[in-house]
C-alpha cells in the first residue's frame, strides 16, 4: 500500500500545488509516484499534462466528491507514494483525505495570515488523528517574521520540518514546463532544498 501524503491548508496561496508537483518529480526516479488533485482550481492537473516524455512517470487522477475515498483506495494499491492536493478550505473532500493520509503536510509562507490559518488545518488533522508536518515555504533568506512563525511553532509543539524553501523564481519556471526544480535545474539551491526537504518527509514516515 501507498504512503499516502495529503498536502492541505486552508489559506489558498501557501504553495500546497507547487510543492506536490515538486515532491512528485523529486520522488519519481526512484519511486512509483501519483498524484491526486482533489483542488477544484485543477493547476495540478495542468501542470501534469505539461509534462514531456523522457520525464520520470507519475500516475495521476483528479477523482473527487462521493468517489474520493474509492479513488484513494484504488490508488493506493498501485503506487509507492501518493500525493493528494487538496482545496484552500476544509471541506468534506479535505476532511476525507486528511482522514486517508499516513502524514498530513502543511505549507506555510513566514506571514501572520498563513499562520493563522494553520490552526484550523491542524485541528482537522488533529481531530483525525493523523499525524502533522509542518513546512516553511517561500521563505526569505533573512525575515523577521520567520523568526516569529518558527517560535510561535515551537512553542506550540508543533513539529516543523527543519528543511526551509527559499522564495526562489526556479519553482515556478520549472512549473510552467510540468516539471519540477530538481529536473530543470538539478545543481540549483532550489534542487537542494527540495531534495533535503523530500529526504526528511520518507524518513519521519518509516
Amino acid at each position: 500500500m501507498a504512503l499516502i501524503l495529503t498536502i492541505a491548508q486552508q489559506k489558498g496561496g501557501a504553495g500546497k500545488t507547487m510543492l506536490a508537483a515538486n515532491l512528485a518529480a523529486a520522488w519519481a526516479p526512484r519511486h512509483r509516484v501519483t498524484l491526486l488533485d482533489i483542488d477544484p482550481q485543477r493547476s495540478l492537473s495542468r501542470w501534469h499534462k505539461l509534462r514531456t516524455p523522457g520525464l520520470a512517470p507519475i500516475g495521476f487522477s483528479d477523482v473527487s466528491g462521493w468517489r474520493l475515498r474509492g479513488e484513494l483506495d484504488r490508488l493506493a494499491t498501485s503506487a509507492d507514494i501518493l500525493i493528494v492536493d487538496t482545496p484552500p478550505q476544509i471541506d468534506s473532500d479535505s476532511a476525507g483525505a486528511v482522514r486517508a493520509a499516513a502524514l498530513v503536510l502543511i505549507p506555510v509562507q513566514p506571514s501572520m495570515p498563513d499562520l493563522w490559518a494553520t490552526e484550523g488545518t491542524v485541528k482537522l488533522a488533529t481531530a483525525e488523528r493523523r499525524r502533522v508536518a509542518l513546512v516553511l515555504n517561500r521563505s526569505p533568506a533573512r525575515s523577521a517574521l520567520r523568526s516569529v512563525v518558527e517560535s510561535t511553532f515551537t512553542k506550540a509543539g508543533l513539529p516543523l520540518l527543519p528543511t526551509v524553501l527559499g522564495d526562489r523564481r526556479g519553482f515556478a519556471q520549472a512549473f510552467a514546463r510540468g516539471m519540477g526544480v530538481s529536473e530543470a535545474s538539478p545543481r540549483s539551491v532550489a534542487a537542494t532544498e527540495l531534495s533535503a526537504l523530500a529526504d526528511a518527509i520518507l524518513e519521519i514516515t518509516r
